[in-house]
């Protein structure tokens, strides 16, 4: 099964140069982001079965990644706005 990446690199390639400026001048982006990646790669870990995870975990994490993923998006979205 393939595991589908959900990095925001990845699904916002067009603001790529919105995420680079922030992750540089925006602590509290950058703090999200990296909570994000941190998500992002323990989601991935359990659908790979390399960690082992109750379903309502599994669930959980994801929804705490969206949450996430939709909080940054918008702050991207501003940031690209003010550009």
């Amino acid at each position: 099964m393939s595991i589908e990446a959900h990095d925001l690199h990845h699904d916002f390639p067009e603001l790529s140069e919105q995420i680079r400026d922030l992750k540089m001048t925006d602590r509290h982006f950058a703090k999200l982001f990296d909570e994000y990646d941190e998500l992002d790669k323990e989601v991935r870990h359990i659908e790979e079965q390399k960690e082992a995870a109750s379903d309502e975990r599994l669930e959980q994490l994801k929804v705490r990644r969206v949450v996430l993923k939709d909080e940054l998006y918008a702050m991207l979205n501003q940031a690209a706005a003010n550009s």
